[in-house]
């Protein structure tokens, strides 16, 4: 099963290459963020996560709503956290 995991932007790692850092459940993480760059995106912004990408933008609201939702999937969820620990992309 693949997710859509909430992150937060703490920093712009490449620009050139459009990698920012995200903490997903205090773990940090880089992604690449080049399609949420052109309706603006800035260090502390959620954002959702797949594979690597941002893939929208959400507000913190919504990003809690989905942590909660995600938490009571149980094992899918934390499948899906440890392939996103173990990931590196730099």
């Amino acid at each position: 099963m693949c997710l859509g995991i909430p992150g937060r932007v703490v920093q712009f790692v490449d620009e050139a290459r459009q990698l920012a850092k995200v903490d997903v459940s205090n773990v940090r993480r880089t992604v690449h963020v080049g399609l949420l760059l052109p309706e603006g995106l800035e260090t502390g912004d959620w954002v959702l996560i797949h594979v690597g990408f941002a893939i929208s933008k959400i507000d913190e609201e919504e990003a809690k709503r989905t942590i909660a939702f995600l938490e009571e999937l149980g094992d899918a969820y934390e499948q899906e956290m440890e392939q996103f620990f173990e990931s590196k992309i730099e």
